[in-house]
């Protein structure tokens, strides 16, 4: 028995993987991966995977990357966790004071978790908890797109709208509105904004029936992400920033994916100047080192829970490791590589060639639609491409390119029918190649039949 072997029967013997139906497993083996460095992740026997998706999106940086390692060793040395209720420490006062100064303006104010959905959760509850303190209690739904994807706990859950996680736990889930997304699925981008207007008006007829009851809109900006990296133009998020300031309703943006980069800009919500009144951001906030998460918001929300005690109006919600010293220290060494490596700039031309190397792939006739947004490029298999028709999910196309990658050493890991490149910044352009290559092998044989 390899080493390989022996690690997965280990695993199977004792673990449950999230996302994952464990049967599977019978026929497709669990990767035990023994270390990183880069884009590369190396099993207990040698093999090598270049990780496309970022270790689901998390790890922009590389993996063992030296200087995030040299600034987590240095603050392990001084303060590895406190209690944050009554105390704080240096690396949380400095991270939030630097996300203050690169969020859109008027988000001075963080307040932290260790996950993406627990800060989906917290905005949430700090919106509904919000009008209850100003006096407007009836103000407790909130309003999303369809199609969007915030979470897997019961409040993210609710605002959500991929079937595949909702539909189980649909008894257990918040009464909230949904309208129709702005996808652009199956359009040239210069169609975008036109249908992204069409589709606009359900939102506004929303809005004004609604207002009354509404606590705040959420949307992820740009890209519906677990939602099959549908996409969207930023104009929506300006006419949705006016829509909601004309109705009184808040605004809440889910960047946990989408922020540090991915669209383009440091923060999706940039491409617009919109400022939310809450900012969910996690994911790449660490580099993909360790768990955290933060909700910004605005001086009105924070001085509306500013009281005696006596009144009952502070927001008394906390999770153990909130605002981690170590977890700190990762975020605050990644925003040092995006302000000396000029990230941004620089990924503008790593965008460019992966626009280059899918472009031939729109001619496939099994590829409905090859879109992009920044560091973000999507891939859908079709059963027709006229009709843009879908596979029907029990044939597990996507299945079969992940099948293939892994043997050619690249670890693609498609949604459903969507192939997916969000690499990280470190990728080289000889890498990109590799995977468009390995992509175009892994469509044909998904398609073949």
């Amino acid at each position: 028995m390899n080493r390989n072997d022996d690690w997965m029967q280990r695993d199977l013997a004792s673990l449950w993987h999230p996302c994952t139906q464990m049967k599977d497993h019978e026929t497709l083996p669990v990767v035990p991966i023994r270390r990183g460095k880069g884009v590369w992740l190396e099993d207990f026997e040698g093999k090598r995977y270049l990780d496309i998706v970022s270790s689901w999106w998390v790890n922009i940086f590389g993996h063992a990357n030296e200087r995030i390692n040299a600034r987590i060793k240095q603050q392990l040395d001084e303060l590895e966790h406190v209690i944050l209720s009554g105390f704080t420490h240096r690396p949380v006062i400095e991270l939030s004071e630097r996300l203050g100064r690169l969020a859109p303006t008027g988000l001075g104010h963080c307040f932290y978790a260790d996950n993406g959905s627990s800060a989906i959760e917290i905005a949430l509850k700090m919106s509904y908890h919000y009008w209850r303190n100003v006096g407007r209690p009836e103000k407790r739904r909130f309003l999303t797109i369809t199609n969007g994807y915030h979470g897997e706990t019961l409040g993210a859950l609710s605002v959500g709208d991929v079937a595949l996680y909702t539909d189980t736990y649909r008894p257990l889930l918040l009464d909230v509105i949904k309208v129709p997304a702005p996808d652009g699925f199956g359009l040239p981008r210069e169609q975008w904004v036109e249908q992204a207007r069409a589709c606009f008006v359900h939102m506004e007829r929303a809005l004004e029936r609604h207002a009354g009851e509404l606590a705040a809109v959420i949307v992820e900006p740009l890209i519906q992400c677990a939602g099959g990296m549908r996409m969207y133009p930023p104009e929506y998020l300006t006419w949705l920033r006016e829509a909601c300031d004309r109705y009184g309703v808040q605004l809440i943006f889910d960047e946990v994916a989408v922020g540090f980069g991915r669209t383009g800009t440091l923060f999706a919500c940039e491409q617009t100047g919109v400022r939310p009144d809450f900012l969910c951001l996690s994911k790449a906030l660490t580099g993909g080192y360790l768990p955290l998460s933060v909700v910004m918001t605005s001086d009105d929300v924070y001085t509306a829970f500013y009281d005696d005690y006596a009144t009952l109006k502070a927001f008394l919600h906390s999770h153990s490791y909130t605002g981690n010293p170590l977890a700190c220290a990762a975020a605050l060494a990644t925003l040092d590589i995006f302000e000396q490596d000029d990230v941004i700039a620089t990924n503008r031309g790593k965008a460019a060639q992966m626009e280059r190397l899918a472009a031939p792939l729109r001619e496939h006739a099994h590829v409905g639609d090859v879109r992009q947004t920044g560091m973000v490029l999507a891939i859908e298999m079709v059963r027709d491409k006229a009709s843009l028709s879908p596979y029907d999910f029990r044939e597990r196309r996507g299945l079969r390119v992940f099948r293939h990658a892994l043997s050619r050493g690249v670890m693609l890991r498609p949604l459903g029918n969507v192939i997916y490149w969000m690499p990280p910044y470190v990728i080289t352009p000889e890498e990109l190649e590799l995977v468009a290559e390995v992509t175009h092998e892994g469509l044909e044989i998904a398609t073949a039949d």
